[in-house]
């Protein structure tokens, strides 16, 4: 037995309207109130569709979103982590301002903040668990993973992440498909904070008796951005500049933000290196770089395949025989999955565009295929993916 397109094409309404009910209860995530109501409204859902869960975690996150970890026993051996997160880029009030562009698509679109990126991946999430359910096919044991701090890096929930994705027989995370397709690796991204400290001096009567912060600092950057190595997927961009306080004055302080993306999980050893070792040249000026490698990359291991190869089983079934496993230079909370050794597979969500941008979309034509999708593969796991 499977989740015919059908089937899942005759619930398309709801799913919407479930999609819709939490778009409009915004959660922003610098916004501790909003997201505290958000979550209890997707908990609601999550009841109302799947009734109460087998076990139920809820996790402090602080100044943050919290973290929910909800576990619906199974019959069949195997345990499977769906994750997503709940919080988005949009501030209070972007709902009811909401007023996206015109377009000439000839497809429908439903247009609406956080719905793309993923409000919609968290109903389908739920969804596929309901339909198993509802038609009486046997599944694995389903652990859902949301977090309200994905947008901002995931500080909070990173390590509850790991640690229940730790020893799953599989994992999916409910991200934006792309252009049909799952994402089955993703660049590791690291965030460096640079500050620059000088003198400060008149510009024009006394300029040697200061040490240009500035200067000092684009020295820095400039070397910086030499140890990328676009053969290897790696790159560093200087994103935000700043500092001084008037033309005439010899500037004694500065900073910079510096985005470094790598498929390599080496390459942080070789950067950390690299950037300890630039040097500037007026050593007046104190610099320093606080490094972040907030997400490691999501590699493709056989893992990996051996799970999207399920999913390509799965898609062949439903009629999509061009699907395909595809590679982002974002990331997502996949990456902490990916760390820890458990096969997983990103991208789950339903077609559509513009991720964080004021025309975000979903074709509502793609979510049930994508829904299917997922309970059939969901149900097709019985334990791990990679047998000896």
């Amino acid at each position: 037995m499977s989740i015919s397109l059908e089937l899942a094409e005759a619930h398309v309404e709801q799913m919407l309207d479930d999609a819709m009910l939490l778009v409009n209860q915004e959660t922003y995530s610098f916004d501790k109130p909003a997201l505290d109501a958000g979550l209890k409204v997707l908990l609601g859902l999550v009841e109302k569709r799947l009734g109460p869960s087998d076990d139920k975690q809820l996790h402090d996150g602080d100044i943050r979103g919290d973290i929910a970890v909800l576990t619906y026993k199974g019959d069949l051996p195997g345990n499977v982590v769906i994750a997503g997160h709940y919080d988005t880029v949009w501030p209070a009030g972007a709902v009811e301002a909401w007023d996206p562009p015109a377009h000439d698509d000839p497809r429908e679109r439903l247009s609406a903040p956080g719905i793309f990126d993923m409000k919609i991946g968290l109903t389908q999430g739920i969804w596929a668990l309901k339909l198993l359910k509802d038609a009486g096919i046997p599944h694995p044991t389903v652990t859902y993973i949301f977090n309200g701090d994905e947008e901002i890096g995931s500080p909070s929930s990173q390590r509850i992440i790991e640690n229940v994705a730790t020893g799953a027989d599989a994992a999916f995370v409910l991200e934006a498909s792309v252009d049909g397709n799952v994402k089955v690796t993703r660049k590791g991204i690291g965030d460096i904070n640079v500050t620059a400290t000088g003198i400060e001096a008149h510009a024009g009567l006394e300029p040697e008796k200061g040490a240009n912060a500035i200067t000092a600092l684009m020295e820095w950057c400039l070397e910086a951005t030499k140890y990328a190595d676009p053969e290897k997927g790696t790159s560093i961009n200087v994103g935000v500049v700043g500092g001084g306080t008037g033309a005439n004055v010899v500037p004694g302080s500065a900073y910079a933000k510096l985005d470094v993306r790598h498929w390599v999980p080496e390459e942080t050893q070789r950067l950390d290196a690299a950037l300890d070792a630039i040097t500037w040249s007026d050593p007046r000026v104190e610099i320093t770089a606080e490094r972040n490698w907030n997400r490691p990359p999501m590699v493709h291991t056989e893992g990996t395949e051996a799970l999207f190869q399920v999913l390509k089983s799965q898609a062949e079934a439903l009629g999509h025989s061009d699907f395909e496993g595809v590679s982002v230079g974002g990331g997502s909370d996949a990456n902490f999955i990916s760390a820890v050794g458990t096969p997983v597979v990103c991208g789950l969500g339903a077609g559509g565009a513009g991720a964080h941008a004021r025309y975000e979309f979903i074709y509502p034509d793609s979510v049930p295929f994508f829904t299917a999708l997922l309970a059939n593969s969901i149900a097709a796991i019985d334990g791990p993916v990679i047998t000896d």
